[in-house]
């Protein structure tokens, strides 16, 4: 065969190669996505990143390691977060394509702890760093700007107790740890033999850990309960949909009177125009709430004027009783990246005519706030909005600031037929079971759901084709979580190991440097006399491949 038809044919096997291998990382990558609902096969993420981890470890060099680590990625962040793609197109392709690269430098940690023989050390120490460079990943793509914590690991086990019961220890980062712990000890596992008892004894004392937890950590204690309605107007679209929207919710509310409330959440974006500017809009509420005997939380979205002077469009959380508005407003201070807002709009804005984008920005609210229902008992509750549900951090805060309930209002009407919906809703389990504090998911469309203060559901949910109303016994509790006392102290033991971790590589490596060093210091001293000697005995260590002429 002719060299160029060779040339040829390697250079296809090795493309060949490259795509299928490239392909396998991707699919791979997005398996865990079949843990978060809607498939909900939360039992699935623990052995979920195996072919990925194992993938990784066959990489023949650093280089392939981080590009497999990196499709890894980008296939997971593209699997959860695939609902997008109508309000984004190919857009979503890119940015799943850039967030994936968050992965690369994990591919090599993957590479480095997973190859070679696998001593009991090297177990426990891949065991332990492997999940830390994982919730590093978390922890960045978490920030607001970069879409914020969607799709984290450990929010596919919001219905697991025993994960929900390390949630009130950690957080959503400690579940997320504890997963890709348990991935990687089964990867091991199918490394060879050599690795199986240090394996075995890994995952025997993570059963251990979690059982600890399970029986040591505080639970927070039941006081009472407050009759909660959510009010679901569902899919209202076509010309006049806003008022048709509030006509419907009016209906509803009405339907509510006589059930003795303590509070009525409307959904996110029910009213769309300034109260504090319609005086006849917040006297129609504030007849439903001396109808229903209860406040009205709605959620406006619309131009507004904030306490500080601000102008323009705002989505807030405003209470109104019966007298009207009681004062209390929130306006949501972490927006949707494209959704609420365009970062960088001056150079990003194209991307409003490839999709739903944000054709005007939404202004940031200041800070939180909490509010008080007068009529029961006291109760102080913390609003969210939307997509704020999905932050640890905030829900934490509106605790430490005295809330005994959270509220979330919600619209998913752009997704109702994707997965967004119930993977929204399933926050509430990990944000109650975070704080030790019942939660409230109410949303204008997609799923209503309640959660106890240990993350249990409350009562039947509202699905995505509901266009009603449910009313919730939801207990209430006092004491706090260790979550709540500690914050994120996952995140921080996390970087702490990887700092360790780079530093006894780093030292090591030094160490390695300089015993070679004196070998080299003894040739470049050698007499000129006897390089001669010194280069045939060289020759003669060759082997007759490297020795041959060529």
């Amino acid at each position: 065969m002719p060299s160029g038809a060779v040339g040829r044919e390697r250079s296809e096997r090795i493309l060949g190669s490259t795509l299928g291998r490239g392909g396998a990382a991707l699919l791979a990558g997005a398996l865990p996505a079949l843990a978060f609902p809607a498939p909900g096969l939360w039992w699935f993420v623990y052995a979920a990143l195996v072919p990925l981890l194992l993938l990784i470890r066959s990489a023949g060099t650093g280089r392939r390691a981080a590009i497999d680590g990196w499709l890894g990625g980008t296939g997971y962040m593209l699997a959860v977060h695939h609902w997008l793609m109508p309000s984004l197109h190919v857009f979503i392709v890119v940015l799943a394509a850039l967030l994936g690269l968050l992965w690369a430098p994990w591919g090599l940690l993957v590479n480095r702890l997973l190859r070679g023989p696998a001593s009991g050390s090297r177990v426990v120490t891949a065991v332990v760093v492997v999940p830390c460079g994982w919730l590093l990943i978390e922890t960045v793509r978490s920030w607001e700007g970069l879409g914020g914590p969607w799709g984290l690991l450990g929010a596919s086990q919001w219905q697991v107790p025993p994960a929900l019961r390390l949630a009130s220890v950690g957080g959503v980062w400690l579940v997320s740890l504890l997963v890709v712990a348990v991935n990687t000890a089964l990867a091991l596992l199918l490394t060879g033999p050599a690795a199986r008892a240090g394996t075995v004894v890994t995952l025997v004392a993570a059963a251990v850990a979690v059982g600890s937890v399970w029986v040591w950590a505080p639970r927070p204690e039941e006081t009472g309960t407050a009759r909660i309605a959510v009010v679901q107007p569902g899919v209202v679209e076509g010309p006049g949909s806003v008022q048709r929207r509030f006509a419907r919710s009016e209906e509803l509310t009405r339907s509510l009177a006589g059930q003795d409330l303590d509070l009525v959440v409307w959904g996110e974006s029910s009213v769309g125009v300034d109260p504090a500017r319609r005086p006849d809009v917040t006297a129609r509420i504030a007849a439903l709430s001396r109808l229903v005997g209860a406040d009205v939380l709605v959620n406006v979205d619309a131009g507004q004027t904030d306490a500080s002077g601000r102008t323009g469009i705002f989505k807030s959380a405003v209470l109104v009783g019966p007298q009207g508005l009681t004062g209390d407003r929130y306006d949501k201070m972490r927006l949707v990246p494209f959704g609420e807002y365009i970062p960088a709009r001056s150079a990003l804005g194209w991307a409003t005519s490839m999709g739903k984008a944000a054709g005007e920005d939404r202004l940031r609210g200041t800070g939180p706030v909490t509010m008080t229902l007068p009529g029961a008992h006291g109760l102080r509750f913390g609003p969210l909005v939307c997509f704020e549900s999905a932050f640890p951090d905030m829900s934490r805060q509106l605790t430490r600031d005295g809330a005994r309930l959270l509220v979330a209002q919600s619209s998913t009407s752009s997704f109702q037929h994707g997965w967004a919906p119930g993977q929204h809703a399933s926050l509430g389990a990990l944000r109650a079971a975070e704080n030790g504090r019942p939660m409230v998911h109410a949303t204008l469309t997609g799923v209503s759901a309640v959660y106890g203060p240990q993350g249990q559901p409350v009562g039947a949910r509202l699905g995505t084709d509901t266009s009603g109303t449910a009313v919730y016994g939801v207990p209430l509790a006092r004491g706090t979580t260790l979550y709540v006392r500690l914050g994120d102290w996952p995140l921080y033991g996390a970087l702490g190991v990887l700092a360790a971790f780079c530093a006894f590589e780093g030292v090591r490596s030094v160490r390695r440097r300089d015993r070679r060093e004196p070998v080299g210091a003894a040739a470049s001293v050698v007499p000129a006399g006897d390089a001669g000697q010194l280069g045939s005995a060289r020759r003669t260590e060759e082997s007759p491949a490297e020795s041959a002429p060529q």
